[in-house]
């Protein structure tokens, strides 16, 4: 679920952290840049791990701050595909089932991944998986706040990173950033199709 990656990144110290550590104001100033941060194709950054290397500091004309070339890594959020996990349930919609692991919250399990047979209930805005039992079927809810067991089966990333418009597209480019606002830079796709996954209160209770 967490791995260390290996990153460069040239960082700027003011010159009123200047009677610090280095070290410390280098890993203060790489956990604002990158903590709670999406880097594209890697994931989501947590924190940093160590520092690796520092090569030389430079102050350039005009700049009073110093700027070093740091190598680190730092702890990223990025499970590999067929890993389990386990979350709590954040809502429903006809799209699938939303889940939250508490710090990360782009989790999808669209209605295909479901324990078939489901079914939408409109009304109450949960999925039903309706379980087939010698009595006949039996309606079992998932509901908001219930932990859920799911394996991750697919990752999206997006590159939510600005772009001028173009003269071409000048008329429609508000449309079109909003819209990209709106997409989550990382999307994880769970199911919950194979036995001993799903809610942990009908594996418990059955």
């Amino acid at each position: 679920m967490f791995v260390l990656v290996e990153m460069v990144d040239t960082v700027r110290t003011t010159p009123w952290q200047f009677e610090r550590k280095l070290n410390d104001s280098i890993a203060e100033e790489l956990n604002k840049k990158l903590a709670n941060k999406v880097v594209y194709n890697v994931g989501l950054c947590i924190c940093l791990f160590d520092i690796t290397k520092l090569e030389d500091s430079y102050i350039f004309p005009g700049d009073g701050a110093s700027h070093t070339k740091v190598h680190f890594r730092y702890v990223v959020f990025h499970p590999f595909l067929d890993e389990i996990l386990m979350g709590k349930i954040k809502g429903c919609s006809p799209e699938g089932v939303h889940v939250s692991l508490g710090f990360f919250d782009d989790i999808v399990i669209p209605p295909e991944s479901l324990q078939q047979p489901a079914k939408f209930d409109e009304a109450e805005q949960v999925w039903v998986w309706e379980y087939e039992t010698e009595e006949g079927a039996h309606d079992l809810y998932m509901d908001i706040g219930e932990d859920i067991r799911f394996r991750v089966v697919d990752e999206t990333f997006i590159d939510t990173s600005p772009t001028g418009p173009s003269s071409a597209d000048a008329s429609s480019s508000t449309d079109t950033v909003e819209t990209q606002r709106k997409e989550a830079p990382y999307t994880l796709v769970g199911s919950i199709s194979e036995p001993g996954l799903g809610l942990l209160s009908w594996w418990t209770n059955n």
